[in-house]
C-alpha cells in the first residue's frame, strides 16, 4: 500500500473548490487533454501474501475469487471482475521519490483540486515515503493533521525519519492492516489515495472503514492511471477506469461527484460520503 505527469499547470482548467462538490452531486467532470509523455512500466514487486481469510456466510458467494491462471503482475485474486495488483514493496522507494516525478505528475495540482483548508483532518492512505503527506501537512496546519497510513514498516520508518528532519509536527503515523486502515470514526474531511487503490488486498473492507472514518460530506480522492487509454505505458493492472471505481465505491456507499482529467496520464476521481 504505497504510491502516487503533466502539461503546463497554467494551461489547466480552473479547479472548482471542494465545497462546490458538496453542493452538487451531479457536478460535470472537468476535462483537459494532456500531452502524452514517455513512460516506463513500474518495477516488478514481490507477490502479495494475504494472510486474512475472507468471511463467507452460508448461501453467499465469496466476495473475492482466486484464479490459478492470472496476470503475472497480479495476485490471482479478483474483485468485481478486476484482478488485484501486487503491492509495491520497499524496493519501490526509489520510484516514489524519483526526481522527475514533480514534472511528470504535478503533485501541486492534485493538492489544489483537494481544496484543503487550515484545521482539516486528512488521511494519505498508502502514504509510502510521504511524497504527498508532507505536501498536505502545511495546507492544514497548524490545527489540522494528516494521518499517514501504510502497512509496510519500511515505509513508515521513512515517513518517521522525514517528519523529524522536516520538523513537521502534524503528521500522525498509522500502521494499517490489509482490511483496516485504523482511522478514527467520523473524523476525516478528506482521504487521498495516489496509485494505491488497485493494490488493496481487501478493497471492500478497507473502503468500508474509510467511509466510517469520513465526516458527512467528506471526500475521497483517487489518483489512478487511466485504464481507458491503452497508450499510457503502465501495466494494465496498475490502471483503474472511472466506471470500475464508480462500481466499487457504490458498493461501499460512496457517491461519485466529479472526475478531473487535467493530468495527462492519471485521472482524479472524487467520491463523497452522503
Amino acid at each position: 500500500m504505497s504510491q502516487g505527469a503533466g502539461s503546463d499547470v497554467g494551461e489547466h482548467v480552473q479547479m472548482l473548490p471542494r465545497r462546490q462538490f458538496r453542493k452538487c452531486a451531479a457536478l460535470a467532470s472537468l476535462c483537459l487533454a494532456g500531452t502524452a509523455a514517455a513512460w516506463v512500466a513500474r518495477s516488478p514487486a514481490a507477490p502479495a501474501q494475504s494472510t486474512v481469510a475472507p468471511v463467507v456466510l452460508p448461501g453467499q458467494q465469496p466476495r473475492y475469487q482466486y484464479r490459478p491462471i492470472h496476470d503475472p503482475d497480479g495476485t490471482g485474486r479478483f474483485y468485481m471482475g478486476r484482478e488485484i495488483a501486487r503491492v509495491m514493496g520497499p524496493g519501490g522507494l526509489a520510484w516514489l521519490d524519483r526526481p522527475e516525478r514533480e514534472s511528470e505528475e504535478h503533485p501541486e495540482l492534485v493538492i489544489a483540486v483537494m481544496d484543503l483548508r487550515p484545521g482539516e483532518v486528512v488521511a494519505d492512505l498508502g502514504a509510502g515515503s510521504g511524497y504527498f503527506t508532507f505536501r498536505i501537512a502545511p495546507k492544514v496546519a497548524p490545527a489540522g493533521k494528516v494521518f499517514a497510513v501504510d502497512i509496510q514498516d519500511a515505509m513508515l520508518a521513512t515517513l518517521r525519519q522525514r517528519a523529524a528532519e522536516l520538523g513537521v509536527a502534524n503528521v500522525v503515523e498509522v500502521k494499517a492492516t490489509e482490511t483496516d486502515p485504523r482511522l478514527p470514526a467520523h473524523s476525516l474531511d478528506a482521504v487521498l489515495l495516489v496509485d494505491v487503490y488497485h493494490e488493496l488486498a481487501y478493497p471492500f473492507e478497507v473502503m468500508s472503514r474509510v467511509r466510517e472514518a469520513l465526516k458527512p460530506g467528506g471526500q475521497v480522492f483517487f489518483v489512478e492511471y487511466r485504464k481507458e487509454d491503452p497508450t499510457i505505458r503502465i501495466k494494465v493492472l496498475h490502471k483503474m477506469s472511472v466506471d470500475q471505481l464508480v462500481k466499487e465505491m457504490t458498493a461501499v456507499g460512496l457517491v461519485h461527484v466529479a472526475t478531473n482529467e487535467s493530468l495527462p496520464l492519471q485521472h482524479i476521481v472524487i467520491f463523497q460520503k452522503p
